[in-house]
């Protein structure tokens, strides 16, 4: 293993190490009182919810084209990221119709899935793309299996979200250092900064939800979230369709 890589393999270890030993993360008792609950048109917290549509188009989009380059080597993880991305919008919508924790699940769960799926990407391009294909379905797992612990520790009355945050949040530190030490085969490594930058602004705007309500009596922030979450997967896209090294074959 490369001197770069063991790097990265201790980043994780630590980022592990530090989130268990702060003890388990409960669920926000107040995440489902978001500030725009607006109905209009008889849907309830309209905006919230058909602010989802951006991710179910570009996960249709995103999929047809990726069944267009069946020989591509990470076929699979583009797949399964535009799937999750797809799935995405149809949980958020389900879920914003009426929040509540049951429903949650819909939500986050598909996100896991893109959240892995692109976290392999990521490794395949950038380290190696055997390495990004064998690591897809692992990666699932864990990121299924931080819901299903979340679920079952909530139904045993000491909600635990530790893993689901360690999925969500560790690829987010360990891409900068991957797009830092190693070159992208597919020649879009920009792209991957603005997907990563879009993500940074969507948690400002998701934090900061009442303030522009407020601020603004027009929309919220966390409407703003979701159509700013939803420049990852359309710069993705267009960062495939551009690249000049698109069909890698195995």
């Amino acid at each position: 293993m490369q001197a770069k890589n063991y790097l990265l393999l201790t980043l994780s270890l630590v980022g592990i190490g530090i989130l268990f030993f702060i003890g388990p993360i409960p669920q926000d008792a107040c995440y489902h009182n978001f500030s725009d609950n607006r109905t209009l048109f008889g849907l309830t917290n309209f905006w919230n919810v058909v602010s989802n549509v951006p991710f179910i188009m570009i996960g249709v989009f995103g999929m047809l084209f990726t069944l267009k380059k069946t020989n591509f080597s990470l076929f699979w993880n583009c797949f399964v990221f535009f799937l999750g991305i797809f799935l995405t919008g149809i949980g958020s919508w389900y879920y914003h119709f009426q929040p509540t924790n049951a429903r949650l699940l819909w939500d986050r769960l598909p996100m896991t899935i893109s959240f892995m799926a692109f976290f392999s990407i990521i490794i395949g391009d950038c380290i190696n793309i055997n390495a990004g294909k064998k690591t897809l379905f692992p990666f699932l797992f864990i990121g299924v299996l931080s819901i299903v612990y979340w679920q079952i520790t909530d139904y045993l009355g000491y909600c635990d979200l530790r893993l689901y945050v360690l999925v969500q949040y560790l690829p987010v530190i360990l891409i900068p250092f991957i797009l830092l030490m190693h070159k992208s085969l597919l020649e879009i490594k920009p792209y991957y900064w603005l997907m990563l930058l879009a993500y940074v602004f969507a948690k400002i705007f998701e934090t900061s939800d009442i303030i522009i309500f407020n601020s603004t009596d027009i929309i919220s922030g966390h409407t703003i979230k979701h159509i700013v979450s939803s420049f990852a997967p359309i710069l993705f896209l267009n960062a495939l369709k551009k690249s000049n090294s698109r069909i890698i074959n195995s």
